[in-house]
């Protein structure tokens, strides 16, 4: 443990918070004295603060050894509560695992024990399998999102990593819906539950549905989503060929945006959300692997292409927008021949679309890629310095910045865009020669 005494307003500052909400100030109160502990919270609700900071509380920096594992269903969660974690500037070491990464340079990362390991249930047991970590030093274990492991088919994976660890860990659990039961490999004696999701009940969704036929409804989904113009939206499908189609025929219309889903190769799944994060895009086509915890902006409005056939599902969707008391609104495209699934319940407005389709201009933001990032030693001050003193650029013409181990994405003001790209084509930054170009 920490000698000097744990405060948890002292990291009031460094997040830019004035204060934490009433769900992360009663996570914290019940972190201190239960060693069983679940989290029920709707999307966006501040989950990942709840879990961190008692998480924090609880590492010895006296301790080379692996002391925490936080367990997340997907690789882009996992990436999001790392960048999470090091806001926090604590002295900690963390490591993120996942499929898609080298399994050979995460084997590395784990020789100098990191004292938390983020990492997705298949690629944490082929660790635990390979022996490349020793896990009986664990003390506190995370579930996020638990019951999406669970749905996408981890039960085995989790069963393999939770008979190699010692028996007596602390573990807190996270949910977006209520959990029915647990699984036997959990060892839970007394449970403790922080119970929040009646919260979701009190959002202000409204839910409106547009009718049209089978052949058209691509193209009715297409004069829907026009009418949002700039407005944040977010379309689901529940398969990757649906995905496709539709942006397919986004693309022949020239109707910019980006897609999501498991087919994808990882640098364009992490591409594509950096470019609907930084306001590039937006309009987002994805699978519901981006129902759940991912770092996107507030969305006003989510679009149901294809509905799922169950009811948490059709909940963490709609958890994308009217967070946390926030308006929003949800759409239905239902053709003439499909019918509405018993949960969808409650007032719904239909609504006439307008016969003609006006598409919106492209966003006032482009997205710059540099072949850059963490690696290089690489900051935010780095890239604005070259910006602003090369590249001519007022602070007012630079948007988000992602940097990334490898490369750093930046939104800049799409008139300044060929301009900008004439002057810093031979630039260095911290003496590293660079690539310059728009992210495609």
């Amino acid at each position: 443990m920490s000698e000097s005494p744990f405060n948890y307003s002292d990291y009031l500052q460094t997040l830019g918070l004035e204060a934490f909400n009433e769900m992360q100030q009663e996570f914290f109160g019940k972190a201190s004295g239960s060693d069983q502990l679940i989290l029920l919270a709707p999307t966006g609700s501040g989950k990942t603060l709840a879990y961190l900071l008692p998480l924090i509380q609880m590492l010895d920096l006296n301790k080379s050894v692996v002391q925490a594992l936080v367990i997340v269903p997907s690789r882009e969660l996992a990436l999001q509560i790392e960048q999470v974690f090091k806001s926090l500037k604590t002295s900690f070491k963390v490591t993120t695992c996942y499929g898609g990464h080298s399994m050979k340079t995460e084997q590395n990362a784990l020789l100098d024990a990191p004292a938390v390991i983020i990492a997705t249930p298949g690629r944490l047991s082929e660790h635990v399998d390979n022996g490349s970590f020793d896990p009986s030093t664990v003390r506190l274990v995370v579930l996020d999102e638990f019951d999406k492991s669970l749905q996408f088919g981890f039960h085995e994976q989790l069963k393999v990593i939770f008979e190699k660890l010692p028996g007596d860990q602390r573990h807190f659990l996270t949910s977006a819906t209520q959990l029915s039961r647990l699984p036997e490999f959990l060892p839970f004696r007394s449970v403790v539950e922080v119970d929040y999701l009646k919260d979701a009940q009190d959002s202000k969704l409204k839910l409106n549905i547009v009718r049209t036929t089978s052949v058209e409804k691509v193209e009715t989904l297409m004069r829907l989503i026009a009418g949002f113009g700039h407005e944040v939206c977010l379309v689901f499908c529940n398969h990757r060929d649906a995905v496709d189609r539709i942006s397919a025929l986004l693309s022949s219309n020239h109707f910019e945006h980006a897609v999501l889903h498991g087919g994808m190769e990882q640098i364009d799944r992490e591409k594509n959300l950096i470019k609907f994060r930084n306001g590039t895009h937006h309009v987002l086509i994805a699978t519901d692997l981006a129902s759940r915890g991912l770092d996107i902006p507030e969305i006003k409005h989510v679009v149901h292409y294809q509905l799922p056939p169950k009811e948490d599902a059709f909940i963490h969707r709609n958890g994308r927008t009217a967070r946390m008391h926030a308006s929003g609104q949800s759409y239905l495209v239902q053709a003439n021949d499909e019918e509405l699934p018993e949960y969808i319940r409650g007032p719904i407005v239909e609504l006439e679309l307008p016969e003609e389709i006006t598409l919106p201009e492209p966003s006032p933001w482009a997205c710059l890629y540099i072949s850059a990032g963490k690696k290089d030693k690489i900051g935010r001050g780095d890239v604005v310095g070259m910006l602003t003193k090369k590249g001519g650029l007022i602070p007012e013409q630079i948007g988000l910045i992602t940097i990334m181990d490898t490369a750093t994405y930046v939104a800049i003001d799409r008139k300044q865009m060929p301009i900008l790209l004439e002057k810093v084509s031979q630039e260095r930054i911290k003496k590293v020669k660079v690539r310059m170009a728009e992210a495609n």
